[in-house]
């Protein structure tokens, strides 16, 4: 058998969990730099308004295990942007 896979699998992510302990993906990368380089932005391109009131925290999270058999870890937390943040590093 010969399995596909990838050469740099992204086993990183970083999820919105809002008030209501819903959780929506907002960024995915191959690792835990790339991540917390990118997120800022595309918490802004995902996310109207309106659901960015109701996020509670950003969980940095680490694919654990095989490719077809693991499940995502939170590692820690991530700071909520803000609007302005992100404008000065643009």
């Amino acid at each position: 058998m010969f399995y596909q896979t990838e050469a740099k699998p992204q086993g990183w992510r970083a999820v919105a969990v809002f008030d209501d302990r819903s959780e929506r993906l907002i960024y995915l990368n191959y690792s835990s730099t790339k991540v917390r380089a990118g997120y800022a932005t595309a918490y802004f391109e995902v996310l109207d308004d309106e659901e960015r009131e109701h996020v509670r925290s950003i969980s940095l999270q680490r694919w654990h295990g095989a490719p077809d058999a693991g499940r995502w870890m939170h590692q820690t937390n991530l700071a909520i942007p803000t609007a302005a943040k992100v404008a000065r590093v643009a």
